[in-house]
């Protein structure tokens, strides 16, 4: 992009005051204003240079900022925001008297752009703008949406509740520079939310500039992995072990749940893989919520003592139940 030399569009110099740059602002902002020149292709970009070179010139801050780009940049060489620019945004605050237009490439890169302003009397709009640099109208903008990750343990998701969470910001710091700190909130999370799922937290996101709200933050829903459940869409799987005799023969065993530890029956001949169903137990709210389903994983011993390999020896020998037939 190009480098603007906001002084020489006002047709001003650098050691010029406030006064002065106002002065010059008025009488070109009205000799270029759009209404005025209506025969005129090129009074509209002009008006626009002018408008962007007077919000910039106006501001104190903003002026030492882009003073601080150095006295090499020529008009017309190819520009790229010196290290530590990025991100960097000024809120409109005070007179505004600016005309609605497009911010330059080179004005958006320093200092932020996608401006609207709330102007009275000067209805036409360009590039998206209201505003009339006569009438006293203000630019606003709302702030960007931010997205943030919000980890949550599988007993966090499915209780819900309030969550402290602090997360990292950048604002621009007392000298103009980027700066991060830390931002801490309090977060509601609704009982039973699932992966994937956002929070909206209404005006946690970028500040707004001028009287525009400030945008909202997102935190997309990760749920952790859990050492004895897994998640298959709103239901819960738990893997149940049994050994053979109580696969084979039925019996009750206790079964951890998210709300505690239940007692659950075993029928008779319950085979490795088959699931049983605990309604209710799982994801979700209201008609959508699932179950949790115990998964039963039949397992042997891994070393036998003497007597009961003696045992085992003697039930294959009684039985003639065949898994393969």
């Amino acid at each position: 992009m190009e480098y603007k030399d906001y002084y020489a569009i006002l047709g001003v110099d650098k050691k010029s005051s406030k006064e002065e740059i106002s002065k010059a602002y008025k009488k070109l902002a009205k000799k270029y204003h759009p209404d005025l020149n209506p025969n005129d292709p090129t009074a509209e970009d002009k008006f626009k240079d002018v408008t962007e070179a007077y919000e910039v010139l106006k501001d104190d801050e903003k002026r030492r900022l882009y003073d601080s780009l150095g006295s090499n940049w020529q008009h017309g060489q190819n520009f790229q925001p010196p290290p530590g620019y990025e991100n960097v945004h000024f809120s409109f605050r005070g007179d505004q008297r600016s005309a609605g237009f497009d911010f330059s490439d080179f004005f958006e890169n320093i200092f932020g752009g996608g401006f609207q302003s709330s102007g009275r009397g000067f209805e036409r709009s360009y590039g998206g703008f209201q505003g009339d640099p006569f009438s006293g109208g203000g630019f606003s903008r709302k702030g960007q949406d931010a997205e943030a990750a919000l980890e949550l343990s599988l007993e966090e998701a499915y209780r819900g509740g309030t969550k402290s969470i602090t997360l990292q910001e950048q604002v621009v710091g007392p000298e103009g520079r980027p700066m991060v700190q830390n931002k801490t909130l309090s977060v509601n999370i609704p009982p039973g939310i699932k992966d994937g799922n956002k929070i909206r937290l209404s005006g946690q996101g970028s500040p707004g500039v001028g009287s525009g709200h400030s945008g909202d933050l997102y935190l997309k829903v990760k749920i952790l992995p859990h050492p004895k459940f897994k998640l298959d869409g709103n239901n819960i799987i738990y893997d149940l072990a049994l050994a053979p005799w109580e696969a084979a023969l039925g019996s009750s065993v206790r079964v951890p749940t998210l709300e505690g530890d239940i007692e659950m029956k075993i029928p008779p001949g319950a085979s490795s893989g088959r699931k049983m169903r605990i309604r209710g137990k799982g994801m979700g709210r209201g008609a959508a919520k699932g179950d949790q389903m115990v998964r039963i994983m039949i397992k042997v011993p891994d070393k036998l003592s003497p007597e009961e390999e003696k045992l085992w020896k003697k039930l294959s020998e009684a039985s003639g139940y065949n898994p393969r037939a």
